[in-house]
């Protein structure tokens, strides 16, 4: 895993973060990271930003047998602490950023491919050092899911959105009661070929998402606004040429803005800024 920091309009040279070494003879490779940059203390209190940068990852041979690394930093990721690994079963979220709740509690949103494609929640009220888990939120087996992104909505409602295995279409998935209990997994009328997506909910209660609007391929890459919640409407589309653009990943800054990345024909990562 590579980090680079955004500076004075520039990007720094990337520096390695995690490699996967097990031993001398041993190296697994390192997926799926996810930066995230909790405001809240443990607990729930006034927004601070003293509290440290979380990076999460998985080390392992596979998606069916890796397990969930963290490290962290104190300086907006110039330098990172030793990776730990969490505490079995826990993998932390798989592959788009978490949620902080207002009690301070850090929501990921997570999956396994073992036993086939299935999301659960991961819950953890220290930053990392403890963490619950919902277990599997449906079997996996109508519908194929992993890779929840989180969305927010007023009175702790919370819906989850991502990738399906075959069923050609975004999942979505609810919960009243800020992410203690989900109701039933159905899918969206956005489709979906088998790709990462990413979601975010803005300031404004905007809610954004990045997917592939095709059921086959990776391109086009596309952003589409929740209309309501029940249908989105078209918003942008960001690449339309032919290759493959994927893994997107979706954050809002202080000043308004939206940053997405995601990989560029797997050959580099593009970076766009978006005024809503």
């Amino acid at each position: 895993i590579w980090v680079s920091r955004l500076e004075n309009g520039k990007w720094s040279a990337p520096e390695e973060v995690a490699n996967g070494i097990q031993s001398d003879t041993k190296r697994y490779p390192c997926w799926n990271p996810v930066l995230f940059q909790p405001h809240l203390q443990p607990g729930g209190s006034e927004p601070t930003d003293a509290l440290p940068l979380l990076l999460f990852y998985k080390v392992g041979p596979d998606p069916e047998s890796w397990w969930g690394m963290l490290t962290t930093s104190s300086d907006g990721g110039k330098h990172w602490t030793a990776p730990r690994r969490l505490p079995e079963p826990f993998v932390g979220p798989i592959k788009n950023k978490p949620i902080q709740l207002a009690n301070g509690d850090i929501l990921c949103g997570s999956s396994t491919e073992f036993d086939g494609w299935r999301i659960h929640m991961e819950r953890t009220s220290d930053l990392g050092l403890t963490w619950q888990s919902t277990g599997p939120l449906h079997d996996g087996k109508e519908i194929g899911a992993i890779q929840p992104s989180l969305l927010t909505y007023p009175n702790g409602r919370l819906r989850a959105v991502g990738r399906t295995q075959d069923s050609g279409k975004v999942y979505e998935i609810w919960s009243e009661d800020s992410g203690q209990t989900w109701g039933t997994m159905k899918l969206t009328e956005l489709p979906n070929p088998n790709s990462g997506t990413d979601a975010v909910t803005l300031r404004s209660g905007a809610q954004w998402i990045v997917y592939n609007h095709t059921t086959k391929g990776r391109s086009p890459l596309n952003v589409a606004i929740a209309d309501g919640e029940v249908h989105w409407k078209s918003a942008i589309t960001l690449e339309s040429e032919p290759g493959e653009y994927s893994y997107p990943a979706i954050i809002q800054t202080r000043d308004g803005l939206v940053h997405i990345t995601y990989t560029w024909k797997r050959q580099r990562i593009k970076h766009v800024v978006i005024k809503p």
